[in-house]
């Protein structure tokens, strides 16, 4: 995940990766991060041992095959706390869609850092909308990850496999001859 990393287009688009195709779009879009000041320790998935770091805009968020992106509409005077957000599906620590009784209902994951993406472990990102419901976009991002993860698992699996698989100088892994039984089991006839 990063932060401000996003290629934009000059009508402030995100430029797509290789094979990468927009899913959905939502506009009107109010994104808050929170950073921790220090990364999570053992198995908590929120940081920190101090305060955080709150940046929020508005603007356009995008659901890829691979990322979620947000790009922050220009405001009218001054600079962006953030002008773009770009998350790898698969980096998607978890997802959580709330309908609070009273307030508007508003989608709130955690985010796995990327080394030198400007965010840290335990950066947690909340999407809210005003005029809009949030609940279709929030299925779609759920069955969206769920392919991204399962696609690079089968990846993983297929990398493995090939390492795995006997070449013209036979198996990749040495032939233990241990692992043979001395004796032929019960019963058997020759």
């Amino acid at each position: 995940m990063s932060l401000n990393w996003v290629t934009l287009s000059p009508a402030r688009q995100p430029t797509p990766l290789q094979d990468e195709i927009t899913v959905s779009t939502l506009d009107g879009v109010e994104l808050t991060l929170q950073i921790p000041d220090a990364p999570p320790r053992g198995t908590s998935s929120s940081g920190g041992s101090g305060g955080a770091k709150k940046l929020r805009e508005t603007g356009r968020l995008y659901l890829t095959e691979q990322r979620l992106i947000f790009v922050a509409a220009l405001p009218s005077k001054g600079a962006p706390s953030f002008e773009s957000l770009s998350v790898p599906l698969t980096s998607l620590v978890s997802t959580r869609f709330e309908q609070p009784l009273l307030g508007a209902n508003h989608l709130i994951f955690d985010l796995k850092a990327t080394p030198g993406g400007g965010l840290v472990d335990g950066t947690r990102a909340e999407v809210r909308v005003k005029d809009k419901g949030l609940f279709h976009f929030a299925s779609s991002l759920d069955k969206t990850r769920e392919r991204a993860i399962y696609m690079k698992r089968q990846s993983a699996e297929e990398e493995e496999g090939l390492r795995s698989t006997p070449g013209p100088s036979g198996p990749s892994t040495p032939f233990a001859p241990g692992d043979v039984p001395a004796e032929n089991p019960p019963g058997y006839d020759d």
